[in-house]
């Protein structure tokens, strides 16, 4: 009897043992999927991309879902969409630090919305809803940069409305509330000041911000040549710097990159209207960073428009020059030397890009064609360019297609780039 009670007994914990690691064979499988539902490059649907839309027949501007894979039958359709309102203007997708929340800027609107999300039954994502933020008194929203400490920040290229305004605005993650904003009028000194702020990049690790003074919102009230370093905790300014070949020189620098973690620690800002690269060294003494120098001049190439900059997944840096509607990349091993790798050729207003596979596992970028429906920037498409020979394999026309404009655009499983600003 004692023997088979213990035999008994012992069975039993066999079968708790293994019931156990099922159990944490099956949480493991479960954290996994859910892993992957927002990263994996893997995923069904990895080709279906956000974008942001504004509308060329007096409708309602939003949200779209979009296959870009020129090899899906489905190739430029939109699944899904969701209208934010007429004159609205979303700008930027961007999604938060831990990628569970996405968000898209305005310009116009309430300037900001939090963007709701849902899987339908395939897996597909649909735009559900979107909630406005506060954002104060600021105006005409631009970039958003997410920190790891639960904050995020928004640049305000119109700041309160006034002729050299501008602001950045600093919120609550887990809330959206706006805890402060941050203003420096070049009135009240004209070495130190923030005006039409656009472009901003963060290095935590240093506590430091730094963002660019573009163009007024109206784009003829007055232009910027300069990018300003803060603390990023104390939100003090530390410097302004020209970021031009003179004090007259108004070359609206659009976007800054502070390169962090495995890179060399520079900065880099593109100039809008002078079409350049520029490049500033970090001084580890001044715990500042030094002067800027142009490190690649768009003319010489017959380039103009110089845009956003974005890392892939192999350490390359892929600039857009909107005219005549280029994307360079180049090589970050030997900075402060850029090396021209490639130029691909997409249309005129060249801007925003998306890293993927194709469903045969070709490399993309596809690249967004279109700057604030300026004319002879503005083709309206997207072009889907394979990043080893340089082919075009496929273009949608949204402007044709829909009577839309692509704004901008970002992954629906996640942010589709290594590094952006």
């Amino acid at each position: 009897m004692c023997y088979i009670y213990n035999n008994n007994n012992y069975n039993l914990k066999i079968m708790k043992l293994q019931f156990n690691v099922a159990l944490l064979f099956v949480i493991l499988i479960t954290l996994t999927n859910c892993h992957n539902d927002n990263h994996s490059p893997d995923l069904p649907h990895d080709s279906l991309f956000y974008i942001d839309y504004r509308s060329l027949q007096g409708l309602p501007d939003g949200l779209a879902v979009i296959e870009l894979d020129p090899e899906a039958p489905n190739f430029g359709n939109i699944s899904s969409k969701l209208e934010l309102g007429v004159g609205v203007l979303p700008h930027h997708i961007y999604y938060n630090h831990t990628e569970q929340k996405m968000f898209t800027t305005a310009l116009g609107g309430s300037y900001l919305y939090q963007i709701k999300t849902e899987r339908d039954q395939k897996g597909q994502p649909q735009l559900i809803n979107a909630t406005p933020i506060d954002t104060g008194e600021n105006t005409v929203g631009e970039n958003l940069f997410f920190t790891n400490d639960g904050r995020y920040f928004m640049t305000f290229m119109g700041g309160a409305g006034g002729p050299k305004d501008g602001s950045i605005g600093v919120f609550n993650a887990d809330n959206n509330k706006l805890i402060k904003t941050i203003k420096a009028p070049i009135q009240d000194n004209p070495n130190q000041f923030i005006m039409y702020p656009h472009g901003i990049s963060i290095n935590e690790e240093k506590g430091l911000m730094m963002v660019t003074s573009t163009i007024h919102p109206d784009l003829s009230t007055g232009m910027g040549n300069t990018c300003t370093l803060l603390d990023l905790n104390t939100y003090e300014l530390k410097e302004t710097y020209q970021v031009a070949d003179s004090p007259t020189d108004m070359s609206s620098p659009v976007e800054v990159l502070l390169l962090r973690g495995k890179f060399p620690q520079y900065a880099l800002a593109t100039t809008m209207l002078g079409g350049d690269i520029w490049i500033a060294p970090y001084n580890t003494v001044t715990k500042k960073y030094d002067a800027f120098t142009k490190v690649f001049e768009g003319s010489t190439q017959g380039l103009g428009w110089a845009l956003e900059m974005y890392i892939d997944d192999t350490n390359k840096l892929y600039v857009s020059f909107a005219d005549p509607g280029k994307v360079l990349v180049f090589d970050l091993s030997n900075l402060p030397q850029l090396k021209l790798l490639k130029t691909f050729t997409a249309d005129k207003g060249a801007h925003h890009m998306a890293f993927f596979k194709t469903k045969s596992g070709k490399e993309v970028v596809a690249v967004q064609n279109n700057l604030l429906n300026i004319p002879n920037l503005n083709s309206g498409t997207i072009s889907i360019i394979d990043i080893n020979t340089g082919k075009n394999l496929g273009t949608v026309n949204l402007r044709t297609r829909y009577g839309i404009l692509p704004e901008s655009i970002e992954g629906t499983n996640g942010p589709s780039n290594y590094m952006h600003h």
